[in-house]
């Protein structure tokens, strides 16, 4: 058994701030631009490795996540979104042989981009008065979406964002319901990896010598949240989430 880690520096170039990044975006901004460790990674290593290292940092984000947003989430969408998700997993694991990551990283950058753009472009949603209505048909579309390409490539953050976005829920809210719902996601993904032989020890290793990094990362992110206001962060994860959805059509076409 091979109990080792990846020592080529270069890796712990890219690794680290993307480690750092992904958990700024998770306290923060609700994985605006999460979905960027990944192609980070790819610099360095393998995508299949790549998520491999990334799968026990998430989850590690996530006990953070669930510990510091343990009230602060919305369980209408959660009952929605959650069993939807996980129906995205076993598609990505049923698919994950068989579809090229490139072209659906084209398609979720494709649509994040043009829905982030007509986002800024279009007036903030006026305040509801009390809990907005909620489709069931995107509650569960968009994270079965969330589900599958947090399988094939981590980037789930961008169709959970199109769905989220419009309802304008309060900071700490959005944040929350985001984490619980990634948490769910990231931990139903470790039997489908361990079966498709992405899990082992050397990735864990590796995976172990970026863990210092997380608190350092969420709690800056977590402390951003506290003193934004919310016509901010609705700039911010917009702009987010467009950096990411440029950065899967680059890394899918260039």
């Amino acid at each position: 058994m091979d109990f080792s880690f990846i020592t080529d520096p270069f890796f712990y170039v890219v690794a680290v701030p993307a480690v750092l990044l992904t958990g700024i975006s998770k306290a923060g901004f609700g994985g605006a631009v999460g979905g960027l460790a990944v192609p980070l990674l790819s610099l360095s290593v393998p995508v299949p490795q790549a998520l491999a290292i990334m799968l026990p940092l998430l989850c590690a984000m996530d006990i953070l996540g669930l510990i510091a947003f343990r009230r602060t989430y919305d369980a209408r969408i959660l009952k929605l979104a959650i069993p939807a998700g996980i129906v995205g997993i076993a598609l990505g694991a049923l698919l994950f042989r068989v579809v090229d990551a490139r072209w659906i990283q084209a398609l979720i950058g494709i649509e994040a981009v043009i829905f982030a753009l007509n986002f800024m472009l279009s007036k903030p949603p006026p305040k509801p008065d009390g809990p907005v209505p909620i489709s069931p048909i995107k509650a569960r579309f968009w994270p079965a979406m969330s589900g599958f390409t947090s399988f094939i490539s981590h980037a789930g953050s961008p169709p959970m964002l199109q769905f989220m976005l419009p309802l304008g829920l309060e900071p700490r809210t959005f944040v929350g319901t985001m984490n619980w719902f990634f948490a769910c996601i990231n931990y139903a993904k470790w039997i489908p990896y361990a079966l498709l032989g992405l899990i082992d020890l050397r990735n864990a290793g590796t995976s172990a010598m970026l863990l210092p990094v997380i608190p350092v990362g969420f709690l800056l992110g977590y402390f951003v949240l506290r003193k934004i206001n919310a016509e901010w962060f609705r700039r911010i994860a917009t702009w987010g989430l467009l950096t990411t959805g440029l950065k899967l059509c680059w890394d899918a076409f260039i």
